[in-house]
């Protein structure tokens, strides 16, 4: 199964270019589905030909609630809370990621051959792909798993300690939060995922894909396509009309500089009415591009240090910081953070020193001599 994960700048038209992707893919013979949180024009038109499904963060949010309310009861019940009823439920602020990502889930675990996602605006797409990692990172930190072991020893301790335990019911929540967070995650990480960037050609595209290309390689993701949607003709007669689209073929220029797949997709003069209109706004399905590989160098011979090499493009040195926490690296790029667990080899060993190199960052790892293995005598 092929998923392709469709973001862009708000107003772009990714939300059309998402949809003519999907009834293009449909109309030559393939099992597709699409996922798409927006019920606008191009979306509805795509629904008489192709397989839509459309999150409902409502219907979700109380699913979920009323599910963790049923495992809680006898907690609630010692304290002396009334339960909520379905019918005064109302989703909070957020839903709409969780509904979304489920979605993704559910989707990939189906029969199509292709599902073409309609992310939110890029800002927020990159926030909801970080989210399945950091929203585990943190139950690992609040419930370790292993706590779940000493099930047996929880009356004692509970006495010992002076204090009540987590119940069981929480572990087993906790639990299948993870599972479902772990399969989302797996879906994002997947070599057969990519990731399409809609922009219109103009001031802010080029920075637009500086931040999604710098976001993106963050999370060790990459693009694998530019969409430059609403190109004009530039063989226009009106000097006022070709002034416009060679203004626009300037920053396409500055788009193909930054990225080797740039799509051009025309200009209709018109918002899509209709599946005639969405066929003219469909990238078809390409060659994935492979994650950017966050390697390890083994330097010890020559300098006595060990190399991460963590790829960046786009990084500045102004907006880049890096602390060592235990066994992770807090990775700060501009707007963006992530806690990287450290690879096994690096954990033995202690920073050293970093340099960025044409969007290339090198960190260097000295061996703890305390705790790396001696060489046989």
């Amino acid at each position: 199964m092929r998923i392709i994960l469709v973001t862009g700048t708000g107003g772009a038209g990714r939300t059309a270019v998402a949809a003519g992707t999907a009834l293009a893919e449909a109309r030559a013979g393939r099992r597709v589905l699409l996922v798409s949180a927006e019920t606008g024009p191009g979306t509805a038109a795509a629904a008489d030909t192709l397989r839509v499904l459309t999150p409902d963060p409502a219907a979700d949010f109380r699913r979920e609630f009323l599910a963790l309310q049923s495992r809680s009861t006898t907690a609630l019940d010692l304290l002396g809370t009334t339960p909520f009823e379905e019918a005064e439920l109302t989703e909070l602020p957020g839903s709409g990621q969780f509904a979304l990502l489920r979605a993704v889930r559910d989707a990939a675990a189906g029969d199509a051959d292709l599902v073409v996602v309609d992310l939110p605006p890029l800002r927020e797409a990159l926030a909801l792909l970080a989210l399945p990692e950091q929203l585990r990172r943190y139950l690992r930190r609040l419930l370790p798993p292993e706590r779940q072991a000493a099930r047996a020893l929880r009356p004692m301790l509970a006495q010992l300690a002076g204090v009540p335990l987590p119940a069981q019911w929480l572990f087993e929540a906790t639990s299948r939060w993870e599972a479902e967070l772990a399969a989302v995650q797996d879906v994002v990480d997947s070599p057969h995922t990519g990731v399409r960037l809609v922009v219109e050609p103009g001031p802010a595209a080029a920075e637009a894909l500086r931040t999604a290309r710098l976001g993106l390689a963050l999370q060790g993701l990459a693009l694998d396509a530019v969409v430059a949607n609403r190109v004009l003709p530039a063989d226009s007669a009106d000097p006022w009309f070709a002034g416009l689209a060679a203004e626009q073929h300037r920053h396409l220029a500055d788009l193909r500089e930054q990225h080797p797949a740039v799509h051009e997709l025309p200009h209709l003069g018109r918002a899509p009415r209709g599946p005639e209109d969405l066929a003219l706004l469909a990238v078809g399905d390409l060659p994935g591009v492979p994650a950017p590989g966050w390697t390890v160098e083994d330097r010890r011979e020559a300098d006595g240090i060990l190399v991460w090499h963590v790829p960046l493009p786009g990084a500045v040195k102004d907006g880049l910081s890096l602390v060592r926490r235990g066994d992770e690296l807090l990775l700060t790029v501009g707007p963006f953070r992530r806690n990287v667990p450290l690879p096994a080899v690096l954990r033995r060993c202690t920073v050293s020193g970093a340099g960025l190199v044409d969007g290339d960052l090198r960190i260097r790892f000295t061996p703890d001599p305390g705790l790396w293995p001696k060489a046989a005598p």
